[in-house]
């Protein structure tokens, strides 16, 4: 599907990215991982043709499609969510009207035997066989299954994608390209705006649809169900393992431990050599095997062990102040916009020390209750902050609000205040922004490194109650470790809105679930709510399975359905239409296939080659075919339903 061959980037002196190479294979789906700045986004967008390589070569089959999905994206406001999506299969139309043309022009020529003419009917004939295949007369049903899928309701399907976030708009974005089914699928951050049900449903869409995939994500629950190969970008070289991430984790772990024994079991060799030599270099009776020893030496293969860049962020919240007991008590908190009721009747009591996690889908009100907590927004019912309460608060477009013209260094100098500006290098180096670093230009920091910046913000002054929403965006997995470990052992309040599982595992005591304008509350950690979430629809599945009466127990006993004897009537009568509709489809479709096959027949002679009325019709009635085939599916459907 595509092959990588010595490919380097370099900027200024800096190599990135230094002589790689490796081959991508067909249903193989790789996880591109690697510390913030590591050049995993760098190498998605030479992939994708945005950016060229300093030198190397990249190639791939002449008619192979590329999908990319990158951090950032910019839409048409324009136009419906729909309409927007539905720019997925503009090749097809544009393929569609290719079709047209050359019918068009088969039509006026005569020139029956001629190569030319003969390369216009294969071109015509692959055209209408890749058109039947991709489902360009089913395209509208397509659309509307893989957005709702991503979370999108049938209302917003018609709405303008202006009226949307940052995250439903990626959401879109990312509709329109898996509607592409392209040959190569890139996808950077694509849980990034995620919620954990619509992650769930990528996970499937990507393992059982996707052809080929290369991923950048920080999500381990994400990758472990996803990939099934990692490739490890350290330094500009890259390590490639056939496995999912976990199991990469402990063979990189096993494969350095193996090369630390071997290099010192070398080193040990190599240093009795080279005692030997040294002892006896001058004594006649031992030149022979002082010069074995010296050419055993030339001919050892030095073990060189893989470099590790262990630059580490290192991240210790300052001691909490105490609090009242109580940092936050809600009562019958509401928030509506018009007629629109994000949430209502919230009633929460948070007591001082608990870490607990706001989940839910996306647009169910989390952020906006953060707001309310913020008082950043009005709202109805009563928000009371306890004694003593102090917020740190990360928001979720907080990276994104940095000013892309100050350096790093200025950034934390412009709101610092009081002592800590005399430590502000020390803060940056222990977020991995240490000596030159701290001179770079925000607008050349990738999604991470400006997370990590816009982070410090948080250790500038002590607080005792951290709002966090959705902190972990763009973070690398050893920063979002290290952050889970700090907040672990913060002896304040936490309030963290997230999508990460992985993240959230072990971490947080209780979870407040947002939905249909309610906010419910479940003990124990992240798992034990997915857990139950699972087992009360299997139990409502169960339930609503034991209410319905068996096919047997319908006859013996009187209809409990009471509908009315015309109610009755006018379902049986619709019953009967469907049935006659699908019966005349199955022999609409019988005529049309035996057609099919004696125009075939008729077209495989020198004399039907050469016939462009009989191709035309032949092309046309296979798009009838195809058209009454969907037809015959619906009515199939709608039938099954009665």
């Amino acid at each position: 599907m595509l092959s990588i061959e010595n490919l380097t980037v370099e900027f200024g002196g800096f190599t990135l990215l230094d002589q790689i190479s490796f081959v991508l294979n067909k249903n193989e789906r790789v996880a591109l991982v690697g510390k913030n700045g590591a050049g995993k986004s760098t190498l998605l967008k030479i992939i994708a043709g945005i950016q060229n390589p300093s030198h190397g070569i990249i190639s791939y089959p002449k008619e192979a499609t590329i999908g990319y999905l990158p951090q950032q994206m910019t839409l048409n406001d324009t136009r419906t969510v729909r309409d927007e999506t539905s720019l997925a299969f503009a090749h097809l139309k544009k393929m569609e009207k290719e079709l047209k043309h050359l019918h068009a022009e088969l039509a006026e020529r005569t020139d029956y035997e001629s190569e030319t003419y003969h390369t216009i009917i294969e071109r015509a004939t692959d055209l209408q066989e890749l058109l039947q295949m991709s489902g360009i007369h089913n395209f509208e049903a397509e659309v509307e299954k893989t957005l709702m899928g991503l979370g999108f309701k049938r209302d917003d399907l018609d709405r303008l994608t202006r009226e949307f976030s940052g995250g439903w708009r990626m959401r879109i974005e990312l509709a329109k390209i898996l509607l592409q089914a392209p040959d190569v699928l890139l996808l950077d951050e694509p849980t990034n705006h995620l919620d954990i049900e619509s992650i769930q449903w990528l996970e499937n869409f990507l393992a059982t649809h996707a052809n080929a995939v290369i991923l950048v994500s920080h999500d381990r629950a994400f990758l472990d169900t996803v990939t099934n190969r990692t490739i490890e970008i350290v330094l500009g070289e890259i390590h490639d393992y056939k496995v999912s991430y976990s199991k990469y984790v402990d063979l990189r772990r096993e494969r350095r431990e193996q090369q630390l024994r071997a290099y010192e079991n070398q080193q040990k060799q190599i240093k009795d050599t080279e005692e030997f030599i040294e002892r006896f270099r001058y004594k006649a009776t031992k030149s022979n095997q002082v010069q074995s020893r010296i050419k055993q030496l030339e001919k050892i293969e030095r073990i060189e062990i893989d470099e590790v860049d262990n630059s580490r962020l290192n991240l210790k919240f300052p001691p909490a102040p105490r609090s009242g007991s109580y940092p936050i008590i809600m009562e019958d908190v509401s928030k509506s916009y018009g007629n629109h009721i994000v949430f209502k009747d919230v009633t929460i009591t948070i007591e001082r020390g608990e870490k607990v996690a706001f989940v839910g889908k996306n647009g169910e009100g989390k952020s906006t209750l953060v707001k309310c907590i913020m008082n950043e927004i009005d709202h109805g019912g009563r928000i009371v902050l306890g004694h003593n309460v102090k917020i740190g608060y990360f928001a979720q477009n907080q990276a994104q609000l940095l000013d892309e013209n100050l350096t790093v260094f200025e950034t934390i100098d412009y709101v610092a205040v009081g002592d800590i500006r005399t430590r502000i290098r020390d803060i940056l180096g222990a977020f991995m922004f240490g000596g030159e670093t701290s001179e770079k230009k925000v607008q050349v920091l990738s999604g991470g490194e400006r997370s990590r910046l816009a982070m410090i913000r948080l250790l500038l002054e002590p607080v005792n109650l951290l709002i966090l929403d959705e902190p972990t965006n763009h973070l690398d997995m050893a920063s979002k470790d290290v952050l889970k470990k700090s907040i672990g052992e913060f002896d304040g309040t936490a309030i963290i809105v997230s999508h990460d599982r992985d993240f959230l595992d072990g971490l947080v005591t209780k979870v407040y679930e947002f939905g249909n304008g309610r906010v419910l509350e479940h003990l124990g950690g992240i798992y034990d709510f997915l857990s139950k979430k699972r087992l009360e629809s299997l139990k409502q599945l169960e339930v609503n399975h034991a209410n319905t009466p068996k096919p047997e127990e319908k006859q013996a006993q009187p209809s409990e359905s009471k509908l009315s004897y015309q109610e009755q009537k006018e379902q049986n009568r619709k019953q009967r239409k469907l049935e006659r509709q699908i019966e005349e489809a199955e022999s609409r479709i019988e005529l049309l296939e035996k057609k099919i096959y004696t125009m075939e027949t008729e077209l495989a002679t020198p004399e039907g080659a050469s016939n462009v009325e009989m191709l035309q019709a032949y092309l046309d009635t296979k798009t009838n075919l195809d058209r009454i085939m969907n037809n015959w599916e619906r009515l199939t459907l709608e039938l099954e339903s009665f």
